[in-house]
């Protein structure tokens, strides 16, 4: 935990010092990014709001996802973590988004999306990127895994974007 929150730290830092915000928008990590990033003192000056969309339902009524993309593609699916980003950044009116939806197991595996699939999405208004990784582990390692990845990669991003005047 004490990396994550060294993670969540840094980020917060930037975009404290940018005067940008950041928000999430999270199925099988259930609130978790959110959490850590809420580990640091004063983050509220950075971070206002988060959208836990476990269900379908939530992922289409809390942050647009369309239900063409779900059916199209499934919960876990680029398309539909690009749609959660950019629905987030748009609900929260936040600089940054970053959506995770994955397959933390131990069931609902399958030989196409098996137990650790998580996909990624991370948006900001000049657009999203997104990625798909697959960890090892048990529930706790892959949830661990995700949040871990979530928050080096906009880290990473945060370091190389300059703010916009």
């Amino acid at each position: 935990m004490e990396q994550l929150v060294k993670l969540a730290t840094q980020i917060g830092e930037r975009l404290k010092a940018s005067n940008q915000t950041v928000t999430t928008a999270e199925s099988c990590t259930g609130g978790g990014i959110s959490y850590v990033l809420t580990e640091v003192a004063g983050s509220s000056a950075w971070f206002e709001r988060a959208f836990v969309t476990y269900s379908n339902d939530a992922k289409r009524e809390l942050v647009g996802v369309a239900t063409d993309t779900l059916v199209d593609h499934g919960a876990v699916s680029e398309e539909v973590v690009a749609e959660m980003a950019a629905g987030a950044l748009k609900e929260a009116n936040a600089d940054f988004a970053l959506a995770v939806s994955g397959i933390a197991g131990p069931t609902g595996g399958s030989e196409e999306k098996p137990v650790g699939m998580v996909c990624f999405g991370w948006a900001t208004r000049k657009g999203t990127v997104t990625e798909t990784c697959l960890f090892d582990g048990d529930r706790h390692e892959i949830r661990r895994n995700t949040i871990a990845h979530s928050l080096c990669r906009l880290l990473s991003y945060l370091e190389s974007e300059k703010p916009e005047q």
